[in-house]
């Protein structure tokens, strides 16, 4: 993913045309048709959904609804079978490269699980898409203090990710994810391995940062706890399909599909 000594300026959206959202928000993300098949099956089935942007929008279902191969495909970790893929006006779709590697910067992504290096400290977590950019020791080492003071680790730094809590863990994924100041952020289930008040404590940064640095933020999840605590927008996925998109507020008052029943029901019990 790190690999090119500086991000590159895309290309002129001015030449691309669009679709205008229904409400006249700008998109900071467009999903058209996308679909992606495993072994003949539809895991993400003809599915478009806009982003607006400085959002944070819900992606939601149970397990195998394509939550997470849609999150992949529109962070470019994967490519669609076929369907197009839009981070603002500029089509991503089939990029190689550098082209790919420049993209791939203006977003950032954090998973369930964590994935850092276990044999780094908190600071070498964050500082390793720096250092893979090409950054200066002093630039990288400024950036780094200055994220770990936004997500509230700057006594951390030096410490062993080992001997970090999930939620601190999770504090310095989100930090190495904001390290290349991206647009959109990409919450892959970032909460299901904690607990609840670690989970409130994680989602109150994130709505936080999306407030502070202007990001818009997709938040993958099968949590509708999540979503009712931090989302603007939610769209429901079941088996590869969108079955309801809306503002959360009406989800939770009306919601309009099945699997919105259920989500909401679920809710109610909790």
């Amino acid at each position: 993913m790190f690999h090119a000594k500086r991000p590159h300026e895309a290309a002129d959206p001015d030449s691309l045309h669009l679709n205008h959202l229904p409400d006249s928000l700008t998109a900071s993300l467009r999903l058209h048709r996308l679909t992606r098949r495993f072994a003949g099956h539809a895991a993400v089935d003809s599915l478009s959904l806009d982003v607006a942007s400085g959002s944070i929008y819900g992606v939601i279902g149970r397990s195998g609804a394509g939550k997470s191969t849609l999150l992949r495909m529109a962070a470019l970790l994967e490519s669609p079978d076929s369907g197009e893929v839009f981070h603002g006006a500029l089509s991503v779709t089939g990029l190689r490269g550098p082209e790919l590697r420049a993209a791939r910067r203006r977003v950032g992504v954090v998973f369930q699980a964590f994935n850092l290096f276990s044999s780094r400290t908190a600071a070498g977590n964050v500082a390793f898409p720096l250092e893979a950019a090409g950054a200066g020791r002093e630039e990288t080492r400024a950036r780094v203090a200055e994220l770990l003071v936004l997500v509230g680790l700057p006594d951390k730094a030096d410490r062993p990710v080992s001997r970090l809590s999930g939620g601190e863990r999770q504090r310095v994924a989100i930090a190495r994810a904001l390290a290349l100041e991206p647009r959109i952020l990409f919450c892959d289930e970032a909460t299901s391995a904690l607990d609840p008040e670690t989970t409130r404590s994680v989602l109150d940064l994130i709505s936080e940062l999306k407030a502070r640095l202007g990001l818009t933020v997709v938040m993958v999840t099968h949590q509708m706890e999540v979503v009712r605590r931090v989302c603007d927008q939610v769209a429901i996925l079941e088996a590869g399909r969108l079955v309801e998109a809306g503002p959360v507020s009406e989800l939770l008052h009306q919601p309009r599909s099945e699997a919105g029943r259920r989500l909401v029901a679920e809710v109610g019990r909790g």
